[in-house]
């Protein structure tokens, strides 16, 4: 459904809510909070009345719906099939076009829609990071007031980044199948070891990897800030790019990219004719990098190589509840040899992260994250493995103001240390 163009294109999903309260019991805000206001069956109700135009913008109106992590945790418990997540994203793209973005999400998401002028600034970031940052432990943190919080800690920008350390084209002899590769901005920008590592393992297996050096960012900050023009038109670019490619699957290493490709560009595309088949055809053709694995490749992990290990793992959000792989991550892990995985009492909770979440509501984020680092600490783990670079960036954050040790990996990345050894 095209969800973000007004009352007509959710109307149906509204009526759908009989306001029973079961998000209460899910929603990570609403646990900190404690705020009728937080939980899915209050916003659903105020975004009924933005979108009938019963009420207008206000920075009050607009922070209750900056106060959700579209975790999809609401979603997954509703006994109506109700998707709150997605009322609240067309009550934000409705907010935006009455308002207006804040200056700062303008300003990036105008820079979003320059790939070239995106990709030159970060790379000038990664040069220049020194300057405004100051090591800290395994990451970095503000030297002085940027807009965001003095105590976090963040990954450094990585001296090149991913699309200049690899080829676009990654062959193989006799090769099983072909597939692109779709980074996102920040295994891109940050992570480059992930990106290295899908191309290495696929490689391995017989895959030729295309990596278009097209890519940019997958669009959806923009979309779920309510900036659903410059979604709209990111969307179109990556269908323009990766259908002209024939290859057997697109492969991605984090949730909310694999989600953009799988289902919201056919969603923002909708009315876009042959740009919407196009879409629906790259979204039936998308995996996240471990169900590619798993379900397509079936590879055999028991056969690979010792790894002596004691991890858990954390559940991204939008890869669990937004593409629906949960079971592919977790064959990988109990089946690679010498790993001890142990399990969390809640590996699917949100870690608080949600991308800019953080940056603008960091403090209630943070206390979401330390429920998240409690159910680290209670595993006895000494790595933490994720499916996200945005969770792995909420995660190390964590862990490192709170001393407590524990790396964190990408799947991939411990999938191969076991092909290496």
């Amino acid at each position: 459904m095209a969800i973000y163009d007004g009352i007509k294109e959710i109307e149906e999903e509204l009526l759908k809510c009989m306001k029973c309260g079961n998000c209460q019991a899910v929603c990570p805000i609403y646990k900190e909070t404690k705020a009728e206001a937080s939980v899915a069956r209050g916003k659903i109700r105020l975004a009924e009345a933005v979108l009938k135009g019963e009420i207008g913008y206000t920075p009050g109106i607009a922070k209750r719906f900056d106060l959700c992590l579209t975790c999809e945790a609401c979603a997954a418990n509703c006994p109506c099939g109700v998707k709150p997540h997605k009322i609240v994203l067309a009550a934000r793209a409705e907010l935006a076009r009455q308002k207006g973005l804040p200056t700062a999400k303008k300003a990036a998401f105008t820079l979003l829609r320059h790939p070239k002028l995106f990709d030159l600034g970060l790379r000038m970031g990664g040069t220049f990071q020194g300057l405004v940052f100051s090591k800290k432990d395994k990451g970095m943190s503000p030297r002085f007031p940027i807009g965001i919080e003095s105590r976090r800690v963040l990954p450094p920008l990585a001296a090149q980044p991913l699309k200049s350390l690899v080829e676009e084209s990654n062959k193989v002899k006799n090769p099983r199948m072909k597939v692109a590769f779709f980074s996102g901005c920040v295994t891109n920008y940050i992570y480059t070891s992930v990106g290295q590592a899908v191309i290495d393992v696929l490689n391995r297996e017989g895959v030729e990897v295309f990596f278009p050096k097209g890519q940019h960012c997958c669009g959806a900050p923009a979309v779920i800030n309510g900036d659903v023009e410059t979604g709209r038109e990111m969307a179109k670019s990556h269908v323009d790019l990766f259908s002209k490619e024939k290859v057997d699957a697109i492969v991605t290493v984090c949730g909310t990219c694999g989600e953009s490709f799988k289902h919201r560009y056919a969603e923002l595309l909708e009315k876009e004719g042959a740009y919407h088949e196009k879409a629906k055809a790259l979204g039936a053709k998308t995996y996240d990098i471990s169900q590619f694995l798993v379900d397509v490749l079936k590879v055999d992990f028991s056969k690979l190589a010792n790894v002596p290990m004691k991890v858990t793992y954390h559940e991204p959000c939008h890869l669990g509840r937004g593409m629906g792989v949960t079971k592919q991550p977790m064959q990988i892990l109990t089946s690679i040899p010498g790993l001890n995985y142990q399990a969390m009492k809640a590996p699917n909770r949100c870690c608080g992260g949600a991308g800019s979440f953080s940056l603008t509501n960091y403090p209630v984020s943070y206390q979401i994250l330390g429920k998240k680092l409690d159910d680290i600490s209670g595993t006895g783990a000494n790595t933490v493995i994720t499916a996200c670079g945005s969770c792995r960036m909420q995660l190390e954050d964590g862990l490192t103001q709170e001393k407590m040790g524990q790396n964190v990996m990408h799947i991939i990345e411990l999938v191969q240390k076991a092909y290496q050894k």
